[in-house]
């Protein structure tokens, strides 16, 4: 099993696929790998003779585990691939996932920064320091032009049109495309060049944005430096530098952009997984309601106690009345 999971690997990367993706996707099929070897310790479990009790009891044992749904329906989706590719190659000639239920989960809102919140983050680095300088810059190029950390670590010098106010990206699966970049993030991007100049080193080549040794800042140390930042304005759980991201498009759609030029510049491949925004903003649109509308917000006790007396002892309509 393990020759046919390094076979599905390389295939997934000649189609164009994250090598995140890659990573998880190996890590799901390894896990069932184990399970079927607790199973049955005496042999090498073969794809080809997976049947349906074995992902049923598999996917029993996830489920006591604390893995979510979310979880759950990746790993399902990465098994339904792998057998998906066995049955094009032949290996199999049923694919066994076509009698799995996928598990159904709700769609969680993204969190994300007021426009108030966004204005006090972006004061935060000391300007009179070099990786202060650097690190505003880097956040300001996130929220401007909604990129993930992967995509901001990866542009390069000839990637940035600071004449036309535009960057290009490289995204999942090596799709390219071009953003535009607003006033301000351009401003920072310029104050950081000189900065760039001096570090610079021979590991350098042509990133953007380096480290103290001239090094390309990966996306987890961009996570880990701006994280520090973000913990300073919201310490609770579920926000980080991909919360810049959501800002991004949430603020743009609560300002009238049209969603589909949102889902341009996020890359997204399906303007339904963009949709997700307009559920945001709708939750502050109906907050705002029951806030506002005098018969949108809960009655006070009085006034309930008052409309229970009335409904036990009713008025009769004008008609009604004097009725014999």
């Amino acid at each position: 099993m393990l020759e046919d999971i390094d076979r599905w690997c390389a295939f997934l990367r000649l189609e164009g696929k994250s090598a995140l993706t890659v990573k998880a996707y190996r890590s799901d099929l390894e896990q069932l790998r184990e399970h079927l070897l607790e199973l049955d310790p005496s042999s090498e479990p073969r794809a080809d003779n997976i049947g349906v009790i074995h992902i049923r009891s598999w996917l029993r044992w996830l489920h006591e585990r604390p893995d979510g749904n979310r979880s759950l329906s990746r790993k399902t989706s990465a098994l339904n691939t792998f057998f998906l590719w066995l049955k094009r190659d032949e290996r199999i000639a049923v694919n066994p996932m076509d009698k799995i239920k996928r598990p159904k989960y709700g769609r969680k809102l993204p969190n994300f920064f007021t426009e108030e919140e966004m204005e006090q983050l972006l004061r935060i680095p000391d300007m009179d320091n070099i990786f202060g300088i650097r690190n505003r810059a880097m956040m300001e190029l996130l929220y401007s032009s909604g990129l993930r950390a992967a995509e901001l670590a990866g542009i390069r010098m000839q990637d940035l049109d600071l004449k036309r106010g535009v960057v290009r990206v490289t995204g999942k699966g090596d799709k390219q495309r071009i953003v535009p970049v607003g006033k301000s993030a351009l401003e920072a991007i310029r104050a950081y060049l000189p900065v760039r100049q001096q570090l610079l080193s021979a590991h350098s080549g042509d990133i953007l944005f380096l480290t103290r040794t001239g090094k390309a800042l990966d996306s987890r140390q961009i996570y880990v430096l701006l994280q520090g930042y973000i913990k300073l304005i919201a310490n609770q759980k579920g926000f980080s530098p991909h919360t810049l991201r959501h800002s991004f498009a949430t603020h743009l759609l609560e300002r009238g952009a049209d969603l589909r030029a949102i889902q341009e510049m996020l890359g997204h491949s399906n303007l339904s997984t963009t949709e997700i925004y307009t559920h945001v903003t709708l939750e502050d649109v109906k907050k705002a309601y029951q806030t506002a509308h005098p018969r949108g917000q809960e009655p006070h006790p009085a006034e309930r106690q008052t409309s229970d007396s009335a409904r036990q002892n009713p008025i009769p309509d004008k008609e009604e009345h004097g009725k014999k």
